[in-house]
């Protein structure tokens, strides 16, 4: 006989429960059809410091349990040991109401039918919810988020103050960082997007061979107007860069910046290669190979492209999708893979004996497996037999199913974060248009909330009627 039941004999079946001042007898019968629940377990105990352990204390000249607990919800507790099923609290938050119950140690497959439908309604719509909290909290160090930039906004102007030319540092800084604080930022902002795209379509128009010249040496060379363009837009970058690293208020902080990385990269590999020619003009026996060099250096010049995630809100939010959606991805990925090596060994073993096929290796059919899943079809290779054509229909038809199912779920959240940034941008040039102004908390919203990206309808007018100016590109 444990414990328990040494202090509760046969001929007294009750146990007394006070929970928050709810006091109630309960029959042990009622208690023992539910074992693994905490009172069931109670009964079960061999020692008060294992009663102790289940109950937050115990009078043993009265005989009764002290649980520091919701007397409200207690009432379903009883309702629950008294008919076996479990319903849900109106008006109780549903994380709560899950913590109640697992304190208690009822578990989820006690709701009734009315109830077990609804529960994992609000506990999938609750888990949506504490993703986005959690990602938003992520996504203060994504690449050139928003967020971040508000969440550091403040720290970034007072590291000014103290330092030389603070004010006009402070204002080409803001300038050059955020497009929507003035005309004149807009106007940076449009130039340096224009020579962006200038500089990527000169990248495209010197592959083309109508473009391709020759010297005396008939040595291939590039065009002179490719080349100024490409040398201006460099020239421009150059300086872009260099002066937005000296108004920085942190240089460590400016190069560490992934944005910052990306624009270093875009021109770094011009400067690189205009050395290896330079040494190659030399002739020096060491640098045969420099020429190779030079031209896997020159095909770096496409990190350009990214630098259009500066002026995109659109490209920081696909950036932060793809981070925030590595679980779809991956399953993407695999149930790809699996579709691909499936279809590509069942392709080859029908088509390999097949003169006409193509299909006649593995790898091979990876390839047509690969095009196949992704609906893409370019018809190189094809199956010639009947047996593969029916494989192929299978091929397709999977491939339609596989990537229908995860790319739903990673456009929901391409939208969420593409929604969520407007109103974070119109909070930021608020604060920017102020010198003077007080720290973020004080334009009446906490920054626990633009921490979780409320609506626009949730923000102070004052917010909304002064940053109608704010500037988008995308």
């Amino acid at each position: 006989m444990v414990y328990g039941q040494v202090l509760h004999q046969p001929q007294d079946c009750f146990i007394n429960v006070n929970v928050g001042g709810f006091k109630q007898r309960m029959d042990q019968t009622v208690l023992k059809r539910f074992p693994q629940t905490r009172l069931g377990r109670l009964l079960c105990c061999s020692s008060k410091e294992a009663i102790l352990e289940l109950c937050d204390d115990f009078s043993p000249s009265d005989m009764e349990y002290y649980f520091d607990r919701s007397p409200s919800f207690f009432c379903y507790v009883l309702n629950f040991y008294l008919t076996g099923k479990l319903h849900l609290v109106d008006g109780l938050c549903v994380v709560s109401f899950f913590q109640e119950i697992e304190y208690w140690g009822i578990k989820e497959r006690h709701l009734d039918l009315c109830c077990s439908n609804k529960f994992h309604e609000l506990m999938e719509l609750a888990d949506n919810q504490h993703w986005d909290q959690m990602s938003d909290e992520m996504q203060l160090h994504s690449l050139g988020s928003s967020v971040e930039e508000l969440s550091v906004l403040e720290d970034d102007t007072k590291m000014f103050e103290g330092t030389w030319c603070a004010n006009v540092r402070r204002s080409i800084w803001i300038h050059l960082e955020n497009p929507g604080f003035s005309t004149p930022a807009k106007a940076i902002a449009v130039a340096s997007l224009s020579v962006i795209i200038v500089s990527i379509v000169a990248m495209c128009v010197h592959s083309m061979p109508d473009f391709h010249q020759v010297d005396l040496d008939a040595k291939e060379i590039e065009s002179p107007v490719l080349n100024f363009f490409e040398n201006l837009c460099v020239l421009f970058f150059s300086a872009e860069f260099i002066i937005r690293l000296v108004v920085a208020p942190s240089a460590k902080k400016f190069l560490s910046s992934p944005l910052n990385i990306i624009d270093l990269l875009s021109i770094l590999p011009f400067y690189v290669t205009l050395v290896c020619d330079m040494m190659n003009e030399d002739e020096n026996t060491d640098l045969e190979n420099v020429g190779k060099v030079a031209q896997i250096l020159r095909l770096m010049r496409v990190f350009r492209i990214f630098k259009l995630a500066r002026h995109s809100a659109g490209l920081r939010s696909l950036g932060a999708t793809l981070r925030h959606s590595s679980r779809e991805v991956g399953l993407l990925v695999l149930f790809l893979s699996v579709g691909i090596s499936m279809f590509s060994a069942l392709i080859y073993f029908v088509e390999k004996e097949t003169e006409e096929s193509e299909l006649q290796t593995m790898p091979i059919g990876w390839w047509w497996a690969t095009i196949s899943m992704t609906t893409v079809g370019y018809g190189d290779t094809f199956p010639v037999t009947l047996a593969g054509k029916l494989i192929g229909t299978l091929c397709i038809i999977c491939g339609l199913l596989i990537v229908a199912l995860p790319i739903t779920n990673i456009f929901n959240k391409f939208s969420k974060f593409y929604q969520k940034s407007s109103p974070l941008l119109a909070v930021r040039q608020l604060h920017l248009s102020d010198p003077e102004a007080t720290p973020i908390q004080s334009l009446g919203i906490s920054k626990s909330v633009i921490l979780l990206h409320v609506p626009f309808s949730h923000f102070p007018k004052q917010v909304l009627e002064k940053c109608w100016f704010q500037f988008h590109i995308f």
